[in-house]
C-alpha cells in the first residue's frame, strides 16, 4: 500500500511565492525571437519502449520522447572545434585582467582576486556558453521548439545548482538561480489541462514535458523529469531555506507517490511508469530509483516518517523486480513481467545513490553493502567505450550517484572516472566558443552541454552537496 500523503501543496500559489521572490516574471521570449507563441503539440510517447529508449547519441537509435525533446541542434563544421587549449590560457580569462605595467614604476599593484583553473575554470566556461547559445533573455526559458522540454531544462537547473556550489567560484549565480525558478515556474500545470493524458493523471498538480498553456501547449507528464527537478529544488532548500521552493519539491513527491502502480494484476505490482500517457504501461528503473532519492531527501529535511516508508518501499520493489544475475538493474518491466534487459549508466547510478542515502537514513549497513555491489557491477560493465556511447547525461547522473558512495566509503574510483571523461570531451569533443558535442553525427544541444557543466562542478565542489 503506498503510505497516505497528507501535505498538499498548492504549487501554483508556491510558485507566485518564488516570482515574488525573485523579483522577475515569466515574459513572451517569442515576440523577440519572431516565433509563434506556442508550438504544436508534442506527440504521443511510443508505447512500452521504456526509457532505455529515452536517448541514445548513436544514429537509427528509437527515441521514447519525440524528436524535439533534445532539439535545437548544433552540427559543427570540423573547423569550429577547439584546438588543445594553451597552458592556463583560457582560466586566466576568467579572473580579473591582468594590471597593465604602471608608468610609475615603484606604483604599488592593486590586489586581486585569484585566477580561477582546472575544473571550476572549465566549469564556468562551459556554463558560460551553455548560456549564451541556448538561454533566452528575459525569459527564464531556453531555446527549443520554441522552448526546450522539461527534460533539458531540468539538466539546465541542475547544472545551475551545482555550478552554485562550487567553493570560491568569484561570482554570484543567485541570479540564475532565480531566473531558473522563473522559468521552471512555465511547466507547472496545476490542473492537468491540455489534451487527456491516460489513466495514471492525478488531480495533483507536477511539471508538464513541455511548456505549460497558456505560453505552450502542456501535454504529457515525465515521472522521472519531475524527480530531476524534485530532486535540485531539495538540494536548493538545504542552501537558502525558502519553503516555497520545499512546498514545489513536496508536490512533486505526492505526484511521484500517485503514481505508484499497485493493481495486484500486474506482474510484480509496484513501481513508478515513464509517463502519465495512456500507452506508457511499463515501470521503469529511472523513474522509481530517483523517487527513491527524492523521497529521502526531504526525510532527511521534514522528519516526516512517510518518506522513508515510501523510500523503502520503491527501493524494494527495483531491486526485486528489475535487478539482473549480472548485479546490474534492467531498464523496465511490462505488464505482464516482460523485464527490458537494456543496461544504461544511469540506472546504476541511481540505484546507488537510493542505497547510498537509504544506509544515511537508517543507519542499516545493508543498503551500503548492496550500493557498493552495485557500484563494483558497474565499474566492471561501463567501459570507457560504453561510457562513451551514450549521451553525456546518462554518465553525469552515473557520476554524480557513485562519487556520493565514494564519499561515504572513501574509495575513489568515481572522481577518477568522472574527470578522464571530462578530460577527453575538452580535448576531443569541444568546440572553439566552448560548447560540447555528442553523438553521430556529432551535435551540440542543451543536454548535453548542461551534464559536462554538472560533471565539472561536481569534480569541484563537495559530495555533501550532491543530494
Amino acid at each position: 500500500m503506498v503510505p497516505s500523503f497528507d501535505r498538499r501543496h498548492d504549487l501554483s500559489a508556491l510558485c507566485g511565492a518564488l516570482l515574488v521572490c525573485a523579483g522577475v516574471s515569466i515574459c513572451s521570449a517569442q515576440a523577440a525571437r519572431g516565433a509563434p507563441a506556442a508550438s504544436a503539440a508534442r506527440p504521443g510517447s511510443a508505447a512500452s519502449l521504456g526509457s532505455a529508449a529515452k536517448l541514445a547519441s548513436g544514429a537509427g537509435t528509437v527515441n521514447l520522447y519525440p524528436a524535439g525533446a533534445t532539439r535545437p541542434l548544433i552540427r559543427p563544421r570540423p573547423s569550429e572545434y577547439a584546438r588543445p587549449p594553451r597552458s592556463g590560457r583560457r582560466a586566466r580569462s576568467l579572473a580579473r585582467p591582468l594590471a597593465r605595467p604602471s608608468s610609475h614604476a615603484r606604483a604599488r599593484p592593486k590586489p586581486r582576486k585569484p585566477a580561477l583553473h582546472g575544473n571550476p575554470a572549465r566549469a564556468l566556461l562551459a556554463f558560460q556558453a551553455m548560456q549564451q547559445n541556448y538561454y533566452l533573455q528575459g525569459s527564464g526559458l531556453y531555446d527549443g521548439e520554441p522552448f526546450s522540454y522539461l527534460w533539458p531544462f531540468s539538466q539546465a537547473l541542475a547544472a545551475t545548482v551545482s555550478m552554485s556550489n562550487i567553493p570560491h567560484l568569484g561570482v554570484s549565480l543567485a541570479a540564475e538561480v532565480q531566473a531558473r525558478l522563473v522559468g521552471l515556474r512555465a511547466y507547472l500545470d496545476t490542473n492537468n489541462s491540455g489534451a487527456a493524458e491516460g489513466t495514471y493523471t492525478s488531480t495533483l498538480a507536477a511539471f508538464d514535458g513541455t511548456v505549460a498553456p497558456p505560453v505552450g501547449p502542456g501535454g504529457t507528464k515525465y515521472y522521472d523529469d519531475n524527480d530531476w527537478v524534485g530532486i535540485e529544488l531539495a538540494r536548493l532548500y538545504r542552501f537558502d531555506h525558502n519553503t516555497a521552493v520545499l512546498g514545489l519539491a513536496e508536490g512533486i513527491m505526492a505526484f511521484e507517490m500517485a503514481g505508484w502502480q499497485a493493481s495486484p494484476e500486474l506482474i510484480c505490482p509496484g513501481g513508478i511508469p515513464f509517463s502519465n500517457a495512456t500507452e506508457n504501461t511499463d515501470r521503469n528503473t529511472v523513474t522509481t530509483a530517483p523517487a527513491v532519492e527524492l523521497a529521502l531527501q526531504l526525510y532527511r529535511i521534514t522528519a516526516n516518517a512517510q518518506y522513508l516508508q515510501f523510500a523503502e518501499m520503491a527501493y524494494e520493489w527495483v531491486r526485486r523486480c528489475l535487478l539482473q544475475p549480472s548485479g546490474l538493474y534492467a531498464d523496465h518491466i511490462s505488464p505482464q513481467g516482460v523485464v527490458e534487459p537494456m543496461l544504461w549508466s544511469y540506472n546504476q547510478g541511481t540505484m546507488i545513490g537510493a542505497g547510498t542515502l537509504m544506509y544515511q537514513s537508517t543507519g542499516n549497513s545493508g543498503y551500503l553493502y548492496e550500493a557498493r555491489q552495485t557500484a563494483k557491477a558497474a565499474l566492471a560493465y561501463f567501459t570507457p567505450e560504453r561510457l562513451g556511447s551514450e549521451n553525456p547525461f546518462f554518465p553525469t547522473v552515473y557520476f554524480r550517484n557513485l562519487m556520493y558512495l565514494d564519499s561515504v566509503t572513501h574509495d575513489p574510483p568515481g572522481p577518477k572516472i568522472a574527470q578522464a571523461y571530462v578530460d577527453y570531451a575538452w580535448q576531443h569533443l569541444r568546440l572553439s566558443d566552448d560548447l560540447f558535442v555528442a553523438g553521430s553525427p556529432a551535435a551540440a544541444q542543451l543536454l548535453v552541454q548542461a551534464a559536462i557543466v554538472q560533471i565539472y562542478a561536481l569534480l569541484s565542489s563537495p559530495a555533501s552537496s550532491y543530494f
